[in-house]
């Protein structure tokens, strides 16, 4: 195939994946999805090999190969056209229940108008040619505690719904009994079901331009153009491994507890480049736990894969043939790679940014100026309650406002306010008017906050400061999910760590009672406030070499202060130490 062609083809695949993604923003019923943007998108062959994804949310992307292929292993030859399938499970091919992920096979001959789906023209073999791959984040998904986290769990089956891989429907429409069934499970009914076919629209739309685009090339020749696509992102990838010296490097990253018994639980990669394949091996990290931080395989092998492309050139096309030169080994039985029925589900988050961080504590000896310093951790609130404007309502708020800074790297500051590691920028807070809109919520303070990042030759991004006014009708609950309270964000390359999170609760009479990052039904009486301060982003380089022209430039905006707390302060309130 001609170059022209190929970059052509190239381009039509990021754009479909595109599409689907702004079909599935501007059709999703939950906070989660159309404001905050809590979705991914990828298209696959027929041999699951990752072809293309949209800038969504980093770890799905690498884990959703994982989801096509247990839906081939459950369904193999007995898959048709039009089949929708669905499921969620982290040990069949999902990485924790609250993403849900759509799978429609796209074959080499759509069904004729008018006709059984399961019959083809008999010069076009039934053959699977791509999968149209949409995976969501559920507002909720069941389980013990609402808003699809429950940080008390001790086993996956106190943490929600569990969905293998099933059948959702035929024709490309779900059947109503199964997504009654489902939809049963959840506690915001429509907002499930509203999310669910919005997830659909986003997967046909898929499919759609993928047979139009097998119509226009044909199966043999399309397939051969994606071969082509693959091995050229294998090779510009091998390229810049190679360019790196040869050798073994060590680094490692701490959570802070799992929410029962375990504390500083340690991630260890060691990481061995030679020639073009870089090996990263987390056999040495601690053995799985009690509580949610554990990861899924297929989550384990995404935050690898999300680490080593951090390290690529932006240029870089992020499919199957990028990750060829990658070799990932770990330990069943790990905190990176849990036994079936382990709890898992702050996997995304935690223990993700702690695989990437450990991989870049490593790295940072082998490629410093290609090393970032340390994204802040999540910290996440779940609220639920009543609101006396809809008072046949129950709601569910998930708090993604007062985001932790991105980490300094060789070429400047890091962002502030931008995310973690995991979602690096994906994850948007959304508009503060159109929350207090929705729910019952009033935002009183909502900014930047020195003295959070990292200091270095690049400083980390700055977080945030909140203050949060819930004005449900009567008590509301909350729950949190997340880590970062006593380790901050990591530095690199000579940079510093960045201050870790403060989170609390300020009573009407002003004290405050500072909140756990794993913590189950918190009471939050209306008019209380939810106070944050964010952690920033860890720094890069050393901070003796910072260009004074940007300490003024921080001075001047008033975002220079010395570190707001000191590195532990949350912790040592959470454990109830004097």
């Amino acid at each position: 195939m001609d170059p022209v062609t190929l970059a052509v083809l190239s381009a039509r695949f990021t754009a479909i994946v595109e599409e689907m993604g702004e079909g599935l923003l501007r059709t999703a019923y939950s906070q989660i999805l159309n404001s905050s943007r809590d979705f991914s998108i990828a298209v696959t062959d027929g041999a699951c090999r990752l072809v293309a994804q949209a800038d969504h949310i980093p770890v799905h992307v690498g884990a959703m190969p994982f989801a096509a292929k247990a839906v081939v292993d459950a369904f193999g030859e007995d898959m048709k056209p039009g089949d929708v399938f669905l499921l969620n499970d982290p040990y069949h091919g999902g990485s924790h229940l609250p993403d849900l992920t759509i799978v429609l096979p796209v074959f080499d001959a759509p069904p004729l108008a008018n006709s059984d789906p399961r019959a083809a023209p008999p010069d076009h073999p039934r053959r699977v040619r791509f999968y149209s791959v949409v995976r969501a984040h559920q507002s909720d998904i069941g389980g013990n505690t609402h808003g699809g986290y429950n940080p008390g769990a001790t086993e996956i089956w106190q943490e929600g719904l569990r969905i293998p891989p099933i059948r959702l429907g035929e024709n490309f429409s779900m059947r109503p009994d199964l997504v009654a069934m489902l939809a049963l499970n959840t506690r915001i009914n429509r907002d499930f079901r509203g999310d669910l076919a919005a997830m659909l629209g986003a997967a046909k739309l898929g499919a759609n331009r993928l047979s139009a685009l097998l119509g226009q090339h044909g199966g043999g020749s399309l397939m051969a153009a994606v071969d082509a696509i693959l091995d050229l992102a294998h090779a510009h990838t091998k390229r810049i491994v190679e360019s790196w010296p040869d050798g073994k490097w060590h680094g490692e990253a701490f959570l802070d507890d799992d929410g029962h018994d375990a504390r500083n639980i340690a991630i260890r990669a060691s990481c061995t480049k030679q020639g073009g394949t870089l090996t990263v091996d987390l056999s040495e990290s601690d053995d799985q736990v009690l509580g949610i931080v554990n990861s899924s395989y297929p989550n384990m092998f995404s935050a690898v894969c999300m680490a080593f492309a951090y390290l690529l050139d932006p240029e870089v096309a992020k499919n199957e043939g990028a990750f060829r030169a990658l070799r990932v080994i770990a330990r069943e039985g790990s905190i990176v790679w849990a036994r079936e029925g382990a709890a898992v589900t702050l996997c995304t988050s935690h223990c993700s940014n702690e695989i990437v961080e450990a991989i870049m504590r490593a790295m940072e000896n082998c490629c410093p100026e290609r090393a970032v310093g340390g994204w802040g951790r999540r910290f996440r609130i779940a609220i639920t309650g009543k609101d006396a404007r809809r008072p046949d309502r129950k709601f569910v708020w998930h708090l993604f406002h007062a985001r932790p800074g991105g980490g300094g790297h060789a070429k400047g500051d890091g962002w502030s306010t931008a995310g973690e590691w995991h979602s690096a920028g994906g994850l948007k807070f959304g508009s503060v008017e159109m929350a207090e809109a929705r729910f019952p919520l009033h935002f009183r303070k909502h900014e930047f906050l020195g003295g959070t990042a990292g200091a270095g030759q690049y400083r980390g991004g700055h977080g945030a400061e909140l203050e949060l006014v819930v004005e449900s009708d009567g008590p509301s609950r909350g729950n949190t999910a997340g880590d970062g309270a006593f380790h901050g964000s990591a530095g690199i390359a000579g940079g510093r760590d960045s201050a870790p999170h403060r989170y609390a609760l300020r009573k009407a009479d002003g004290s405050e009672r500072v909140l756990r990052t794993k913590e189950v039904g918190i009471g939050i009486e209306s008019g209380e406030v939810i106070h944050v301060r964010s952690a920033g982003g860890g720094g890069w380089g050393d901070p003796a070499k910072r260009d004074p022209a940007l300490i003024a430039r921080d001075t001047e905006e008033g975002l220079s202060d010395p570190p707001i707390h000191a590195k532990g302060e949350v912790a040592r309130s959470d454990r109830g130490e004097a």
